[in-house]
């Protein structure tokens, strides 16, 4: 357990910034589901439109390094993949 002042403000500081990046983590799930669903739905334009916000929410997540921007770009990468299989199958 923490005895000095500055440790015990940065064990406040720590579980804040936890539950953040926790919320900031689930968020950018939830945006993967709902892009996954829109692909095996076989709607392209939903697809396309999940997808930038996924991006969008990746970007705004690395950024505040709650994830590793290498991950979020990874991430990204396996997607658009996903996408433009889509794409072609669809034509």
């Amino acid at each position: 357990m923490a005895h000095s002042l500055s440790a015990k403000k940065r064990v406040r500081q720590n579980t804040k910034r936890r539950l953040i990046n926790r919320a900031r983590k689930s968020q950018v799930k939830t945006q993967i589901k709902r892009f996954e669903a829109a692909v095996t739905g076989g709607d392209v334009k939903t697809a396309k439109e999940q997808y930038q916000l996924v991006v969008k929410k990746l970007d705004r997540t690395a950024a505040t390094s709650a994830i590793h921007k290498k991950t979020a770009a990874r991430k990204k990468s396996r997607l658009a993949k996903k996408l433009n299989a889509l794409k072609t199958k669809k034509g």
